[in-house]
């Protein structure tokens, strides 16, 4: 009992961490290991809904055939690239410029910030249900406006038109988005020193190149987080997307996500669709760390 209690005396402030980390720790490894590494080990499976009990070992049988015989899978990534790089890009110039806007002093700042940021306290749902009435080629807001205006030969079913369904649902997504960059790069404006534009100002610096060589450099972390962060969301956005087109029509906006999805839980060939999984992991994973490295991220201005 003695030793006991001196061993216990002796490794009190090594294990009290861990003691309280524990309930994290076990909670990653139920909801978050422990399904990865399920998921990996159906996607060397055959695992098929219509005969669930066979699951015999295939190998890497699903992921040959992915990149050798599946030819939406192309079509899926190509889709989901174009996603990601137009949201992003899209998101963070106008987030840009909205931070900067609501950055500056004037009347009604508070209001014109709640309006700004109220887009990102809704749900994907909700404005999926908001864009669908907007888009509705019968009653919808945007059509009733362009007949309202002569131009009514514009009118059409915007989510069902193979052109004009990608830049619709887009659209939408956008308007989710935005408020994310709005909210990442204010923070980020707060935090630059006004000593810095006051010395820029002295130097004959004007506004465009105060922005390069003074808010840019210390505003990268929040640039790269928040393009990090919504790299991420959008490449593996589903309900949106989703709710609103279903990956139609003809797969103009089928991404890699929904077709994971549609062949997991709607055809139920869950050893293909963990295999869709398993890239869609490595994926993210790979651009994660590129994306970190090539930018240095956690590292001040001058390092």
């Amino acid at each position: 009992m003695n030793k006991t209690k001196e061993w216990y005396s002796r490794n009190a402030k090594r294990l009290f961490p861990l003691l309280l980390i524990l309930p994290t720790l076990l909670f990653l490894c139920t909801f978050c290991i422990y399904p990865m590494i399920r998921g990996f080990m159906y996607s060397l499976t055959n695992y098929d809904r219509g005969n669930p009990k066979v699951m015999d070992f295939v190998g890497l049988a699903n992921f040959i055939e992915i990149f050798t015989e599946d030819k939406v899978f192309g079509v899926t990534v190509v889709n989901s690239v174009k996603w990601v790089v137009v949201e992003v890009l899209a998101q963070l110039f106008f987030g840009m410029i909205f931070a900067l806007i609501l950055n500056q002093s004037f009347r009604g700042r508070g209001l014109v910030r709640t309006f700004c940021f109220a887009p990102w306290a809704v749900s994907g749902v909700l404005t999926t249900m908001l864009w669908t009435l907007i888009f509705n080629e019968h009653i919808g807001l945007l059509n009733h406006v362009l007949t309202a205006v002569g131009l009514g030969d514009m009118t059409k079913a915007w989510v069902q038109n193979i052109k004009t369904a990608f830049p619709s649902v887009a659209i939408a997504e956008l308007w989710r988005g935005i408020p994310f960059f709005t909210i990442t790069l204010l923070g980020g404006l707060q935090t630059v020193p006004l000593e810095l534009y006051e010395s820029a100002r002295v130097d004959g610096g004007n506004a465009w190149k105060n922005f390069w060589w003074v808010t840019v450099p210390y505003m990268k972390e929040s640039i790269v987080f928040a393009t990090l962060m919504r790299s991420i969301w959008e490449f593996k956005s589903v309900d949106l997307i989703m709710t609103m087109t279903n990956g139609g029509p003809m797969r103009k906006t089928l991404t890699l996500p929904i077709y994971m999805y549609q062949t997991a839980i709607t055809n139920g060939q869950y050893g293909y669709g963990a295999a869709l999984t398993v890239i869609l992991f490595i994926i993210l994973s790979v651009y994660v760390v590129i994306y970190l490295k090539a930018n240095n991220f956690g590292k001040g201005v001058n390092e």
